[in-house]
């Protein structure tokens, strides 16, 4: 009889155990009568005794050798909620952090942890041995953090290092003189610590943190401890407090300040902290909790140190904070604003902002209004959107160095800077005004970007659209097409296939509400498509964690699939491309058997217009397809591929088109500002 203490597993996670597919589990569980029986969850998505299953996969020798990872997480997650399973990780990390992992036989347990909790944290540190320390870690941390996706905002890896190279950069760019020892990087909002160990990858570094949750902060020092295990520099140290109600940092004052505060917060302690003597630019209003985070973090730097913070753009134009604003301008504190593509991190629809600000040198004159950079990134990089397959790291991290070089001083032959496209610098005079707006967008005008080399390399591209849309058409045009009656073979229909076992034929759902979250996929996540996105710009805009893609039963398609929309106003059928991804209602899939058929031609099939007016309902624009009456011709195999080629023809000529439409409306605008603005140039 299944213990009431059972570790529940689902089908997906026996998949990976095993190392092989869901559906090879699912197979398994039909034709074997000796299959565990589910002990929970439901028919569409069941849960198993993971004993009973280890027993049975080792019993029928199909127990992968190396899942030893994969094992401890349905055991962690079984422990009880969010905490427990937190703290259980961090003491886990905490101890295999010691030399040679050995220490993790002597170490005191932390005493919160309860007796199946610590057994846990002794069976891991036994296979970190084996499969190392901080990978082993590292796997438990980011499915913790999957679970919890909707409760905890973490900072991109990419993005933190980008943060930690911009500080560091633009600290040597001003030349403080410090830079030969230590330096010291705190967190005040540190989370899980992505920012910290960004900073810890530079040499010399001394990572500090605090968070108000004390399982992020446990987390957080764990993962420190991993990852800069050197005794060359002061152990890496993170506490757990309200830095800004009650900062156990109070006394402490860093090089380097890195943070990515916690957004819209209003219970921020605008009442008690009304008199505090961090507010040396003013008090900050109650709708501005932002603010005060970044006149916390001036007040932990020591003078000549930098701070670097990821805000929302509301913080640049808000009236509430223009006060603010204004004096971090007076003063020369605030020295550059950097506003970023939308769906570098949450929330990923709007494009943040980073923050640079810099305390002057000790003896060093007081500064006077000078000028800011400016950086509008969301210009620079406008495709790189949270609809989109996710933001050119590399690119904008070559965009954020090549502003602080500028503002460096790389100059010309005639002394001027060498401004990249999108970075300007603002003299401080013409942001004072009724506003204070710091928006980069707003500042950095198309007249300042020498916008002569992104149209060049526009009208380079429409030019290669053209050729490629020639070539195309003239391939398509050489098709030759018989008589309407002439040859025609025998239909069939997609439910027909079905049952024949030419196809497997799935129904997107609707995900529970609270599981699907907006924007790009994040770490272990996976893109959901629906109608609604299709009728956009067909590009996922949402998404939700493997883990509640697997509870919840989702339907998934891989590369080879073919996937149809089933309603009139936004039908199509196309055969997926890329990484796997979620299907919402009135979406299907389609997985062929390529012996039986092919996936080009069934595709190409089930598109055409025809086909969906006479599997239609009629009703109205809104009214469903019904996948199962779409016909489909019966040919041969080796004739389905000759007509998949024709089709892959017709496919790349609409997207060709549809790539020369956008492009040329492009053309049109960017023209019409540059002639208005005076532009052309009048040749002798």
């Amino acid at each position: 009889m299944t213990s009431s203490r059972a570790v529940p597993v689902t089908l997906a996670e026996i998949a990976r155990l095993a190392g092989v597919g869901r559906a090879a589990v699912s197979n398994w569980r039909r034709r074997h009568e000796s299959f565990p029986a589910r002990i929970g969850g439901t028919d569409g998505s069941p849960q198993f005794s993971l004993t009973e299953i280890e027993a049975w996969l080792r019993d029928n020798n199909k127990l992968r050798k190396s899942a030893g990872r994969d094992w401890l997480w349905p055991q962690f997650e079984a422990l009880g909620d969010r905490d427990e399973t937190g703290l259980a990780i961090a003491a886990a990390g905490r101890l295999l952090s010691g030399p040679g992992t050995d220490r993790g036989k002597e170490a005191t347990y932390p005493s919160e942890l309860p007796d199946a909790a610590r057994k846990l944290v002794a069976e891991t540190l036994e296979l970190g041995r084996n499969e190392g320390p901080r990978e082993t870690f590292e796997f438990l941390l980011r499915r913790w953090l999957d679970v919890h996706v909707r409760q905890i905002s973490t900072t991109p890896e990419p993005l933190a290092a980008i943060m930690a190279d911009l500080a560091l950069r633009f600290r040597v760019r001003q030349g403080d003189g410090t830079d030969n020892g230590l330096v010291t990087v705190l967190d005040p909002a540190c989370g899980t610590g992505h920012l910290l160990v960004a900073a810890a990858g530079h040499p010399g570094v001394v990572p500090l943190g605090c968070d108000e949750d004390p399982v992020l902060a446990a987390l957080a020092d764990a993962r420190l401890a991993l990852a800069q295990p050197s005794a060359r520099v002061p152990t890496p140290e993170v506490r757990s407090g309200d830095s800004l109600r009650a900062d156990p940092y109070a006394g402490t004052r860093a090089d380097v300040v890195l943070c990515n505060p916690p957004f819209n917060e209003r219970d921020w302690g605008y009442e008690e902290l009304a008199t505090d003597a961090r507010w040396v630019h003013g008090m900050p209003p109650r709708t501005e909790p932002e603010l005060a985070w970044v006149q916390h973090c001036l007040s932990q730097l020591r003078p000549g140190g930098v701070a670097v913070l990821l805000l929302p753009p509301a913080v640049a134009n808000r009236r509430a904070g223009r006060r603010i604003r204004g004096s971090l301008l007076r003063t020369g504190v605030l020295r550059a604003v950097v506003a970023l593509p939308p769906g570098c991190a949450a929330p990923h629809s709007v494009s943040l902002q980073l923050w640079v600000l810099r305390l002057p040198t000790a003896g060093a004159e007081p500064q006077g209004p000078g000028e800011l950079l400016l950086a509008d990134g969301a210009s620079r990089f406008p495709r790189a959107s949270a609809r989109d397959s996710g933001p050119d790291w590399e690119a904008i991290g070559s965009f954020v160095r090549a502003a602080v070089d500028a503002a460096g001083g790389v100059a010309t032959d005639s002394g001027a800077p060498v401004w990249p496209e999108c970075v300007s610098s603002v003299p401080v005079i013409d942001l004072l005004d009724d506003e204070v707006d710091l928006t980069p967008g707003r500042h950095v005008a198309s007249g300042a970007l020498s916008s002569a080399r992104p149209l060049g390399a526009s009208w380079n591209e429409f030019s290669g659209l053209v050729s490629d849309l020639g070539s195309t058409g003239k391939r398509l045009a050489a098709l030759t097409l018989s008589d309407a009656e002439e040859g025609i073979q025998p239909a069939t229909t997609v439910g027909e296939l079905a049952r024949a076992g030419a196809l497997t034929l799935r129904a997107g759902q609707q995900p529970t509400s609270g599981t699907v979250i907006d924007g790009r996929p994040g770490e272990g996540g996976v893109a959901l498509l629906t109608i609604p996105d299709l009728l956009l710009d067909g590009e996922p805009g949402s998404w939700l964690s493997h883990s509640d893609a697997e509870a919840e039963g989702v339907v998934i398609v891989e590369q080879g699939d073919v996937v149809v929309a089933g309603v009139a106003r936004a039908f199509s059928a196309w055969v997926h491309q890329g990484d796997a991804m979620a299907l919402g209602p009135q979406l299907h899939a389609l997985r062929v058997h390529p012996e039986k058929l092919d996936a080009w031609f069934l595709a190409g099939s089930l598109r055409a217009p025809a086909n969906a007016r006479q599997a239609g309902t009629h009703a109205s624009s809104s009214s469903r397809v019904d996948v199962r009456r779409l016909q489909v011709r019966q040919v041969p195999l080796e004739e389905q591929r000759d007509y998949s080629e024709a089709f892959k023809q017709v496919v790349s000529f609409e997207r060709l088109v549809s790539r020369l439409s956008s492009l040329g409306a492009d053309l049109v605008r960017g023209l019409s500002d540059e002639l208005a603005a005076g532009r052309l140039s009048r040749k002798a």
